[in-house]
């Protein structure tokens, strides 16, 4: 356990989303009164004098300005993220001071696309990352050196952690704390914030981008079209090859390359994009879900729905269905 008082610091660019910097800090806080002492000492840093406007509105006054106090310590350094970091270059007076600071760092991340500004620090060459998913193809394409793992709600690779959109922040926070002060510290502060200790599953049961939608020439999406209107149906290559006039092998290699992927992968997709609309109404139970979405039974739909969307359809149902929709589960 680390002893003295541990500077927490958090980056907070023009156009923070707000959330990834208030989160994190009051988790820190909470921290305090629930190790009884002060333990972290927190921080807002600028990149300019001046209120920092965030993407709601909202102002910040920073403690501090970035490269203004050369004697400042830092123990723990978080990037928050903003709604436009993905498409604006980061500030390259940010990006030196990110390069020259945080070797002297016990530990620094990032919150959501706040790993867009380490990334372009090159502070995640080499190393396993997660960002919002939304961005997170974009970040893996635009910085090859990394590997990002869209999945996770967030990552520990040595001294760096990233954690995924907004909420993910107080999640990435709270492990901090737990590494510091202890597990039972921790689950004190989740409890007080009425957080999960342990968030069950991963970022992509909150992910809409993995849903099927029609792409490719026209007879194509006419027969993606019918595939997401008739779930159940036999949807085998050579049945959707037939509906387009093709054989099976120009279509299956057609499909492959204008949709991106085998037609296998898109009709099970498709399937499962049903499946979540089904399970979020409420009025069907699994296995129900399973027939009327082309599964061949319930085992097949719980694996493929947590390839897709890494929770069971159960789990989804319990936290996404409407409430004056459920049916009793037999």
């Amino acid at each position: 356990m680390p002893r003295g008082l541990l500077r927490v610091a958090i980056l907070a660019v023009p156009g923070v989303q707000l959330l990834d910097v208030s989160g994190p800090l009051d988790v820190f806080a909470e921290a305090n009164v629930q190790a009884g002492r002060p333990v972290y000492e927190l921080c807002v840093l600028g990149t300019r004098p001046g209120a920092i406007r965030s993407s709601s509105g909202a102002r910040l006054m920073p403690d501090e300005i970035v490269g203004e106090s050369p004697n400042l310590k830092i123990d723990t350094l978080l990037v928050a993220g903003a709604p436009n970091a993905a498409n604006v270059p980061a500030d390259g007076q940010v990006v030196d001071w990110l390069r020259s600071a945080t070797p002297s760092m016990r530990r620094y991340g990032s919150v959501c696309s706040g790993a867009f500004f380490l990334a372009q620090a090159g502070l995640l060459d080499g190393k396993r990352a997660t960002t919002h998913w939304a961005v997170a193809e974009r970040l893996a394409r635009e910085f090859p050196a990394m590997s990002v793992d869209a999945d996770a709600l967030h990552i520990r690779d040595g001294r760096l952690w990233t954690a995924a959109g907004v909420t993910a922040g107080l999640d990435l926070a709270l492990a901090l704390v737990e590494e510091d002060l202890g597990r039972e510290v921790a689950m004190r502060v989740a409890g007080q914030l009425v957080m999960f200790f342990k968030r069950p599953g991963g970022q992509m049961q909150f992910s809409r981008k993995g849903e099927a939608a029609p792409v490719g020439r026209s007879a194509l999406q006419e027969v993606q079209r019918w595939v997401a209107a008739n779930p159940a149906e036999d949807h085998s290559v050579a049945s959707l090859a037939q509906r387009t006039g093709l054989s099976s092998r120009h279509f299956a290699r057609l499909f492959r390359q204008e949709v991106g992927m085998t037609p296998g992968d898109w009709v099970e997709e498709a399937r499962v994009t049903a499946a979540r609309e089904m399970l979020e109404s409420g009025d069907a139970a699994p296995k129900q879900v399973a027939g009327r979405c082309g599964f061949a039974d319930v085992d097949t739909l719980r694996r493929a729905f947590v390839r897709r969307v890494g929770v069971t359809p159960a789990e989804y149902r319990k936290r996404y269905a409407r409430e004056d929709m459920k049916v009793a589960i037999p």
